[in-house]
């Protein structure tokens, strides 16, 4: 029951701050200075115990107040809410992120729009690994297009958190795209990088899903 219990607080937490942040926009990070092109030869798979550090992460049915829970599916991704008492249950779209090679988890991204008037149109939670290296930042690449780069927040026990703004390009290059790669550099290993994949698939439907569960209620 512990065991349980720790999990569902884990899958909580990076939802709770991800609505926290609605409210401050300007608080998700901008895309920094262009990322070279990822050199193929030099990418590791990544480290057993950085998988051990990621959320292991069971769909959530939590039925109790405050507990969360997956509203529905969109091929590659789980559009994921926390009950609340009065039924305005906020939710964010949700993908866990798993190794191609072993098919163990190890990264995961949550994200929302955000309210319109500020660059960014939607706000990502994108949780990695322990021992990242933070001064090579986080790197997302598109089908192969232009790499951007974003710096990291904090980090804590569930592993190492980037909050990222999304322009209208970027979300546009999403709807498009089929695949997009996070790249990060593990600590032990600084001339390497760990790719791993966000499927694309279904992000179009799950965001406009999202934006109308978040959206006010009518009276």
């Amino acid at each position: 029951m512990d065991q349980r219990k720790e999990q569902m607080t884990a899958l909580a937490r990076p939802l709770a701050l991800a609505l926290a942040l609605l409210a401050a926009a300007p608080a998700f990070a901008q895309e920094t200075t262009p990322a070279p092109a990822p050199d193929t030869e030099t990418t590791a798979p990544a480290p057993a115990d950085a998988a051990a550090a990621a959320p292991q992460a069971a769909a959530p049915t939590g039925n109790g107040v405050g507990e969360p829970y997956v509203s529905e599916t969109f091929e590659a991704w789980e559009l994921r809410c926390v009950r609340t008492e009065d039924g305005s249950d906020p939710c964010q779209l949700y993908q866990l992120l798993k190794d191609k090679e072993t098919a163990k988890p190890v990264a995961e991204i949550s994200l929302l729009a955000l309210p319109e008037g500020g660059e960014a149109v939607a706000g990502a939670t994108i949780i990695v690994p322990l021992e990242t290296l933070l001064t090579q930042q986080l790197n997302i690449t598109v089908d192969k297009g232009k790499t951007k780069r974003y710096p990291f927040t904090f980090c804590a026990e569930v592993g190492c958190v980037a909050r990222v703004g999304f322009t209208k390009e970027d979300i546009d290059g999403f709807k498009k795209g089929n695949v997009a790669v996070v790249s990060v550099v593990p600590v032990a290993a600084p001339d390497r990088t760990v790719d791993v994949e966000i499927s694309l698939k279904g992000f179009t439907a799950g965001l406009e899903a999202v934006a109308k569960a978040n959206a006010p209620k009518q009276n």
